[in-house]
């Protein structure tokens, strides 16, 4: 191979390698702590990411129900949602909203920060919230996601 010509290497579904983590998130910062799980679950943390290519990892959060947020936010932040029907719109506050369901709070905040594609919907497949302590996926052996 002349030295004058370099290929990039790309990653396909044969090549990648998925790694399980578990992160805690007691005491951590909503909007911090999903933009970094949303960068594991695309792979942009590997060398050979490929923004084609789903290269992600799998990621298990743990303790959901104890993470903050900065400023005002509990209070003020309002989920919304809406039905499609005429007066379907329906508003939560994020403390009525943890207190509720709190796996929505981190699920919805490292939706918003995937691809919206086919792809993205893909990603956030391997995203797994659990409001306590415990989780089922053990036989994995998830290694602790250091930031």
């Amino acid at each position: 191979m002349s030295k004058l010509h370099f290929t990039t290497k790309h990653a396909n579904a044969a090549t990648v390698q998925h790694n399980w983590y578990v992160v805690d998130g007691t005491n951590q910062t909503v909007g911090r702590i999903a933009s970094k799980i949303a960068a594991a679950l695309r792979g942009k943390n590997k060398a050979y990411y490929t923004p084609h290519v789903d290269c992600g990892d799998y990621v298990i959060v743990i303790n959901a129900e104890k993470v903050v947020f900065t400023g005002n936010k509990f209070e003020d932040k309002q989920y919304i949602n809406y039905s499609g029907y005429p007066g379907g719109k329906k508003e939560e506050a994020a403390q009525d909203l943890i207190r509720r369901r709190p796996e929505v709070i981190m699920e919805r905040a490292v939706k918003g920060m995937l691809p919206k594609n086919r792809l993205g919907r893909k990603m956030i497949k391997k995203l797994f919230v659990y409001a306590g302590p415990n989780h089922p996926h053990t036989a994995q052996q998830p290694k602790e996601f250091k930031f």
